[in-house]
């Protein structure tokens, strides 16, 4: 098999939970050798998590799949030392650190990327590594709710409702991952690292691709609409006899075959109707019309129908249909990944194939510090300073 994308590029990960962890994954699917670096004291705060098997967490194995643990105490100056001999000999660090935490364990970014020039340093924050918030707290709720995301989540005029996954978390995580390339890229050009900040308000606020042209062009402020675009329609969710389904019938071809498909051709002729954005303006009214037919039958005919006609449908399905999807198992997306207690774990795959240089998913999460020896090993130290290190509580072993 040929080998993985980032072949021979070794990465440091410092940090909890989910930004610069998933971050972490990204690069150890495309092939990258992450060590994560971990308290002692019961590692990263994820390892908590339910559910939890044998004493490990379902989470922590399958967000941290093809890492390498080291548990070290950052607060020992000893540990200190470890980690930047760690750092002298690694092609990038992760961290998603509350700012200024590193640099009071006498590890700051740049006298890091001062001994290792070649050194690229993501650090991802809620607030980024300046400005008036950069010493608040952030959580992926309170993101989402400054950003502007639960502005425009859940129905019209209802209660605040965040998006159901932990988005700012994880568009970091995503940012983090290009910035890194991006950073790889360039040292591949000109030689150099470079420190990449990545800010959780900042990644969240550039998903408002729509809110920010409609804002900066009109000045109009978009808000919550349910499952219907703040611009087009019909484009939601509407309802069947038994269900609701998702349609989405916004240009001239899908909007004629959609009338047709339903026998509501007058639709077609009627003026409040006539193109994509006066449909979503004139909802309030189509939206009826539309449900008075679909409300009929179940939500499988009216896909069937819909399909067969070359409109854009779908099921509402829940995680356990998802998981069970066949397109997805036919396309091999859920993997089983060896764990060192748990036996085989399936997880999720990666949406990044790459033909000629496909991801590599060997393993799920590390037991903590089950790589701690090992590492040392390779930047120098010998059988007897590990178990001095392991003695000392500076390094702990599985």
């Amino acid at each position: 098999m040929p080998p993985p994308p980032l072949e021979g590029i070794r990465v440091l990960e410092v940090g909890n939970y989910m930004a610069g962890p998933f971050c972490g994954m990204q690069l150890a699917d495309l092939g990258a050798d992450v060590v994560k670096i971990e308290d002692p004291r019961g590692g990263d705060l994820s390892r908590r998590l339910e559910p939890l098997v044998d004493g490990e967490s379902g989470n922590f194995v399958r967000l941290n799949r093809g890492k390498r643990s080291v548990a070290l105490d950052l607060k020992q100056e000893a540990g200190a030392e470890i980690f930047r001999r760690l750092a002298e000999r690694t092609d990038a660090i992760v961290e998603n650190l509350r700012p200024g935490t590193m640099r009071d364990l006498g590890l700051d970014p740049q006298s890091l990327l001062d001994a290792n020039p070649r050194l690229i340093y993501a650090a991802v924050t809620g607030w980024g590594l300046d400005g008036p918030y950069a010493d608040r707290p952030a959580l992926d709720i309170i993101v989402q709710a400054m950003s502007g995301l639960m502005s425009v989540t859940g129905e019209e005029g209802g209660a605040p409702v965040k998006v159901g996954v932990s988005i700012s978390d994880l568009a970091a995580g995503l940012y983090a991952t290009i910035g890194v390339l991006a950073a790889l890229g360039v040292r591949e050009r000109e030689g150099r690292g470079q420190l990449v900040d990545i800010s959780m308000y900042e990644s969240s606020v550039s998903l408002a691709v729509w809110e920010a042209g409609q804002f900066f062009t009109t000045g109009e402020i978009l808000r919550a609409a349910g499952s219907a675009h703040k611009l087009v329609g019909p484009y939601q969710a509407v309802r069947a006899a038994d269900t609701h389904f998702v349609l989405g019938a916004t240009t001239v071809p899908t909007w004629h075959a959609f009338c047709v498909a339903l026998g509501l051709e007058r639709l077609e002729r009627d003026p409040r109707f006539a193109d994509g954005t006066l449909r979503r303006r004139n909802q309030a009214q189509l939206i009826p019309l539309i449900e008075a037919v679909t409300a009929t039958r179940p939500a499988a005919h009216w896909l069937a129908v819909l399909r067969a006609a070359g409109v854009p449908c779908g099921e509402i399905q829940d995680y356990g249909q998802v998981f069970a999807d066949p397109h997805l198992r036919e396309r091999g997306f859920f993997v089983d990944l060896p764990h060192a207690k748990l036996g085989n774990v399936r997880a999720l795959g990666t949406p990044l194939r790459l033909r000629s240089s496909p991801a590599r998913l060997d393993r799920a999460g590390p037991l903590l510090g089950e790589h701690s020896a090992e590492v040392l090993r390779e930047i120098g130290h010998s059988d007897d300073e590990v178990r001095a290190f392991v003695a000392r509580g500076t390094v702990a072993a599985a």
